[in-house]
């Protein structure tokens, strides 16, 4: 399954890659309470699902993180320059399965609404 936000904030991928550090994602994330970094681009996420191994890789418009022992195989990138929205930031977020249960996809849709609120405090550079 597949999910998107568009949040209408101009900046630009250096920014993202910059402030966007595992140890910073509670600053932009509510539905995540901390993160322990171990190491450049690792640590163990905790938040609404519980705690899970982190990962961060630089790409190209931006990061994206990967909850390494989850179940569900939940990653996520946040991104801008490109379609759908070159001139916002889209978080496009999957998880290796074509159903879930209700609750679960209410969770994500949370997760990505939090998203898209401190993304909106994201300096522009």
């Amino acid at each position: 399954m597949e999910f998107f936000r568009i949040v209408p904030v101009r900046t630009s991928e250096r920014a993202i890659q910059r402030h966007l550090r595992p140890s910073a994602l509670p600053d932009y994330c509510a539905s995540i309470a901390e993160v322990e970094q171990q190491g450049a681009g690792r640590g163990v996420l905790r938040g609404i699902w519980g705690e899970f191994r982190l990962s961060r890789d630089w790409i190209r418009g931006g990061v994206r993180y990967a909850l390494s022992d989850c179940p569900n195989q939940l990653q996520w990138t946040i991104t801008t320059g490109f379609p759908p929205a070159p001139e916002a930031v889209v978080v496009h977020l999957t998880i290796a399965r074509t159903e879930k249960e209700p609750a679960f996809v209410e969770e994500i849709e949370a997760f990505l609404d939090d998203w898209a609120a401190g993304l909106r405090r994201l300096p522009a550079e």
